[in-house]
């Protein structure tokens, strides 16, 4: 890969600086357990004449990659999201890269859920550790549950190919990012199927971190695209990525707050197929949300429609004065990154 592509021109107005900047709330927001390393959830949320909208990229992507997250948040704010097709979208549990014995507590907090993406490939781990994980996922969630495992491009391709053959033997959905370049997934996508190791290939960071979000689908390098909102730089955008991908879609999200998760149930309720369940549940992660009503699953589903930040929870989990200031100067050089595009 050659870095991100840059945010595509949206209908969404872009307001003045000083307006985003005038009603910015920025808040952190621990983890109920580590997740990609994070252990408090940092978010800027705006408020616009269409609602709130979320800006949340990890502290390490740059302006033209965060850029796309501020696009996202202008769309919600002051756009608003295509019509719905579906009043209710079915999600999957999440499991971080915890020890088999904490896999059941974690789980409990997806309440309804029948399937389950598990982080694989962890820095620090070995095989026997991802085994054991999505073991205990199967043993907690029953032979029926679907079951998922997310590398975030943690293998090579024979890596990946050891990995998979192990962990079929639990019944996987898809393996998604498998492996870190599209060349890669191509390769191991031949690699599985002349081994007869029946495991479909999801692209993930392929799309969101891509130049060329549709080179996966001329490669033929997976199965599935998972898109997110933010990444994509809003509903519209990444609803124009999966029709000219032609390939079935799973939405998932970026560690929002209900916020920022709204806009994803947004995508997956605006979608015309939706195959799979989405990876919209991770709210369940955080100790806490800006909202009294937090998006999470109920039943295995979560509902279509706008969610309205708190101010009282705003001030309960304000960020430090410092990174506030931070995040900030941070919206300050996003937003110039979409003005010279616009």
């Amino acid at each position: 890969m050659n870095g991100p592509v840059e945010p595509r021109p949206t209908d969404s107005p872009l307001p003045d600086l000083e307006v985003l900047l005038a009603g910015l709330r920025v808040v952190a927001i621990p983890m109920r357990v580590p997740f990609r390393g994070v252990t408090v959830r940092e978010a800027a949320l705006v408020q616009g004449p269409a609602g709130w909208g979320e800006f949340s990229p990890f502290l390490e992507y740059g302006p033209p990659e965060a850029s796309r997250w501020l696009a996202s948040a202008v769309e919600s704010a002051w756009a608003g999201w295509p019509a719905p097709r579906r009043d209710l979208v079915p999600v999957n549990a999440t499991v971080p890269a915890v020890s088999a014995e904490e896999v059941a507590g974690v789980l409990a907090r997806f309440e309804g859920c029948t399937t389950a993406k598990v982080k694989v490939a962890e820095r620090g781990q070995a095989l026997v550790d991802d085994v054991c994980r999505v073991a205990a996922v199967r043993d907690a969630m029953g032979p029926g549950a679907r079951i998922r495992v997310d590398a975030n491009g943690g293998w090579d391709v024979a890596q990946a190919g050891d990995a998979l053959a192990a962990l079929a033997a639990y019944g996987l959905e898809y393996a998604e990012q498998p492996c870190a370049a599209v060349e890669e997934l191509r390769e191991l996508r031949i690699a599985l199927a002349r081994r007869g190791i029946d495991v479909p290939v999801a692209a993930d960071e392929s799309i969101r971190k891509a130049e060329d979000p549709l080179l996966v689908a001329r490669r033929e390098a997976a199965d599935l695209i998972v898109v997110k909102v933010a990444p994509l730089g809003g509903v519209r955008a990444a609803l124009g990525i999966v029709a000219e991908c032609g390939l079935p879609a799973v939405v998932s999200s970026a560690l929002d707050t209900s916020v920022g998760m709204a806009a994803g149930v947004a995508l997956a309720a605006a979608l015309p197929e939706l195959p799979f369940a989405c990876g919209l549940g991770t709210v369940a992660l955080l100790e806490g949300d800006v909202t009294g009503h937090p998006l999470v699953p109920e039943g295995g589903v979560l509902p279509v429609g706008r969610v309205a930040a708190d101010p009282a929870l705003l001030d309960r989990w304000a960020a430090p004065t410092e990174r506030d200031a931070w995040w900030r100067e941070r919206v300050a050089a996003c937003h110039e990154t979409l003005a010279s595009i616009r």
